[in-house]
């Protein structure tokens, strides 16, 4: 299994309601790619307070790399990630991303 963790730092202008609807929208992704787990996304509630501005984020696993790479390269996935990135404070580099094995 594949962990693909994703970390944005949203522009303050950005609601609470476009953020959720982004993320339902990755979750819409789903029904088309094999392999592709249920998105989990949300605001950060840590009490440790270190999250640096990256304030939401979301999770998905995926069965395979390759699994991944057809999620990386769908289109709705590319729709998707232009309105992120657009969203993000300092575009791209208000984006961590990080997958790993499992």
């Amino acid at each position: 299994m594949i962990r693909h963790i994703v970390l944005i730092k949203f522009k303050p202008e950005t609601s609470e309601s476009q953020i959720k609807a982004i993320f339902i929208e990755l979750d819409h992704i789903r029904s088309e790619i094999s392999g592709m787990g249920t998105v989990q996304s949300g605001r950060s509630e840590s009490p440790e307070h270190i999250e640096r501005g990256f304030m939401h984020g979301f999770t998905i696993d995926f069965e395979t790399w390759q699994d991944l790479g057809a999620y990386q390269n769908h289109p709705k996935h590319q729709a998707t990630g232009a309105k992120i990135v657009a969203a993000a404070a300092g575009g791209i580099d208000g984006i961590l991303v990080f997958d790993f094995e499992f």
